[in-house]
Parts: structure tokens; C-alpha cells; sequence
């Protein structure tokens, strides 16, 4: 399969419009599978009905496509499978559940997963232990439903359990689950000092999801925003054998929220771009592009 194929359409940076807008987007622009990020209004996790899950399955299905990957939303707000708060924990661990059994509605194939965190004053084995405990848990409940979990590490700011491919890795051997695999996202690699071989080396074949997304090494940017080497790392992906799935985790300071669709279209570019022989390993924004910090 050929990288262009492998990229999902996601909703992330399409919160601000309808949902309709998103899978028009997506259809036009080439996609087959998407990435469907668990945002209010479009697919809030605690309040959608099976029935609403369907319909969205149909809604996606008329359009040609398919939800490959639910991604609920959960760093941000209080979603935290590792809190020392006992209710705020299992609230935690039944949201992932319930999101289980919506990806069966779905269709979804994959769940995606964050740590969680611990006080910065606790040591960190304890949190550990909780977050190993829920992975565990959540694993159990979606292998009823098929569903594959995909845990993916967080910069520092966003986690103090997981931030490298060595700590995935030894997670994921804790857990033991044969349904829980690893997320690779180029931008919480990059910030950790991290290669694609290193993850590969860490995980193999237990890299099934990808998040494909430039940065300064932070940001979350669209491809020609930040400074990572799109080129280089497509080559890793290809040289390591990677067939899976890869999405525009799109976010940057909030304004690709304003016209998302340019700013896809520039990605999707910039990775036509560097699969060209002879490019450069980064690809150039345009003079008028708006630089996201």
C-alpha cells in the first residue's frame, strides 16, 4: 500500500463546523478511512446513543467511507485513568468503555488510549500502577467487541507516566493485553528526542497507528509549519515496513480551526511531495501561509 492511501481524514481542527462538512471534506479530498476525534458536537462519547452511532456509520458509509480509529477526547478535561481520585478514575475507565462499545457501532477496528497522569508529588510507580491497571481493564471490555486499543505516549506537559517509546513498550509488555498496541505521533516522538527506528526498534510490529504531524519539535502543525523531517520519516516508515493507517493530528494555536480544508490540502501535498524522488527532506510552507506557534 502506498503511503497517500494510508492517510486517514480526521475531524481534529474541524470542531468549529458541521460534522457534515468534515465527511464532505474528507470524500472530496481522496480519503477512505477517517480518524473520528470524540469532540462535542460531533461525536461526544458520554452522550452518543448506539442508535446515533449507526447513523453516523451510514452517514459515512454514503460518502465512501469508513471509521477506522475512535479517538475520544481526554486530555484536556477531567479524563484521567491514572487520578488518585477514586470516582474521577472509574468515570474515566467507564468513558473508554462505553467508547468500546460505540466502535463496535462504528465499525472502528481501534480505540485510542492516553495514560492518564499522577500528582507530580506521588511517586510515580503508584500512578503507574493505576493507569497499568485501567489499560488493562479497557483492553479486556473492547476485546468483547473486537476492538483493538492503541495507547499513545504525551509530551511531559501532558503526562508524567508515558513519554517515550521505551516506557510504551514496557507498558505494554505490564499489561499483557494482546489487543493494546502503540501510537506513534511524530511530534511527542520529536519532543522526547526520539526516530522512527526507535519506536520500531522499542515496539515492531506493534506500531499500528500513526499520527503524522509537523512541529518546532512542538506544536501539533500542519506539514511546512514547524522544522520535522517529513521526507526522512516517511523513508523510516517504508524502510521498517509500516502498512498501517497515518492521520493529520491537527491542532496548532487553534486558527486551522477557521478553514480546515486548505490546511489538509496542504498536508496531503507536502506528502505527495516528499514520496517525489529527489525532496527535500522538508517541505516549505507558502509566503501567505499563517505560521501556528
Amino acid at each position: 500500500m502506498s503511503p497517500m492511501p494510508q492517510i486517514t481524514g480526521a475531524n481534529f481542527s474541524y470542531q468549529h463546523l458541521p460534522f457534515e462538512r468534515f465527511l464532505d471534506d474528507a470524500a472530496d479530498l481522496g480519503r477512505e478511512e477517517l480518524e473520528l476525534w470524540g469532540i462535542a458536537p460531533h461525536f461526544h462519547v458520554p452522550q452518543v446513543s448506539d442508535a446515533e452511532a449507526r447513523a453516523v456509520r451510514r452517514r459515512a458509509a454514503s460518502r465512501g467511507l469508513r471509521v477506522r480509529c475512535l479517538t475520544p477526547e481526554q486530555v484536556m478535561y477531567p479524563v484521567n485513568i491514572a487520578s488518585a481520585d477514586t470516582r474521577l478514575r472509574a468515570s474515566s475507565i467507564a468513558m473508554f468503555r462505553r467508547a468500546a462499545e460505540l466502535c463496535a457501532e462504528l465499525g472502528a477496528e481501534l480505540l485510542l488510549l492516553t495514560p492518564g497522569r499522577g500528582y507530580e508529588d506521588e511517586p510515580v510507580e503508584a500512578a503507574w500502577r493505576r493507569s497499568a491497571d485501567a489499560l488493562a481493564e479497557i483492553a479486556s471490555y473492547a476485546d468483547g467487541f473486537g476492538v483493538t486499543c492503541v495507547l499513545e505516549p504525551l509530551q511531559r506537559v501532558e503526562s508524567n507516566l508515558l513519554n517515550d517509546s521505551r516506557a510504551l513498550a514496557r507498558m505494554l509488555d505490564e499489561v499483557g493485553a494482546p489487543n493494546l498496541a502503540a501510537v506513534l505521533d511524530t511530534v511527542g516522538m520529536a519532543v522526547a528526542g526520539e526516530s522512527v527506528d526507535d519506536y520500531f526498534d522499542a515496539l515492531g510490529d506493534r506500531v499500528r497507528h500513526v499520527h503524522l504531524i509537523d512541529g518546532r519539535p512542538a506544536g501539533h502543525l500542519a506539514w511546512g509549519d514547524g522544522e520535522l523531517p517529513l521526507a526522512g520519516y516517511l523513508a523510516a516508515f517504508s524502510r521498517r515496513g509500516y502498512d498501517g493507517f497515518m492521520t493529520f493530528e491537527l491542532f496548532g494555536d487553534g486558527t486551522y480551526a477557521f478553514a480546515p480544508r486548505p490546511v489538509v490540502e496542504r498536508c496531503l501535498s507536502a506528502v505527495e511531495a516528499a514520496l517525489t524522488p529527489g525532496a527535500t527532506s522538508h517541505p516549505q510552507p507558502p509566503e501567505s501561509a499563517g505560521v501556528a506557534p
